[in-house]
């Protein structure tokens, strides 16, 4: 099983470099970090008292691994989770925020737990994600995963500046899918050909 800095280390290789794309809602990023979250921690990294893009083409990959470790990881509880759920859920964590919970917890109420869908892994959504695992300690993250991909899916339903993420143009699975799917068992990859039924109504 990996390390959690393994993991970290992982993310920050999907996560590429510098980019500033205007269709993405987290502005400039660098190796994953959003100029929110640099803001949010106050990292001011040009010490010109301000973050701004300059800071976050100044982040290095070391420190956007810590910061992940610290923020996305630790301080929203995932270390408490399950340790084979933990890696496909940190990596949502960094990609889509409290969104990487709700999806949790909707999953376990698909698997009869009752937890709210608040994004919060509080001491009864990490009981009942074990009561879950114990059921299912095969096909839980698999099953995470796949809620994963389909939550994609329908955010580029309803975001079309989103669909680039899931659909290559040509017409093969977007970065976001190919993404979920490095955490799903193999025989769980949607065929290409599903794929494309998929997105076919995006035009």
């Amino acid at each position: 099983m990996q390390t959690v800095d393994e993991i970290a280390q992982d993310i920050v290789r999907r996560e590429g470099g510098y980019v500033d794309d205007p269709d993405d809602p987290g502005g400039a990023t660098n190796h994953g970090v959003t100029i929110h979250t640099m803001r949010r921690l106050g990292l001011d990294l040009t010490q010109d008292g301000q973050v701004t893009r300059e800071d976050v083409k100044a982040l290095t990959s070391a420190q956007a691994v810590q910061i992940f470790i610290d923020h996305y990881y630790r301080a929203p509880r995932i270390d408490a989770l399950p340790e084979p759920l933990q890696a496909t859920v940190f990596d949502m964590n960094v990609n889509a925020g409290s969104n990487s919970i709700k999806i949790l917890q909707r999953l376990l109420n698909d698997m009869g737990q009752v937890v709210a869908i608040d994004g919060i892994l509080g001491p009864h959504s990490i009981r009942a994600t074990y009561a879950a695992y114990h059921d299912a300690p095969d096909f839980m993250a698999d099953a995470y995963s796949i809620a994963r991909r389909s939550y994609y899916y329908d955010l580029a339903d309803h975001r079309p500046a989103s669909r680039k993420y899931a659909r290559r143009r040509d017409g093969g699975k977007g970065g976001w899918i190919k993404r979920a799917e490095e955490f799903l068992s193999p025989h769980y990859h949607l065929p290409i050909s599903d794929h494309r039924k998929r997105v076919a109504s995006w035009g």
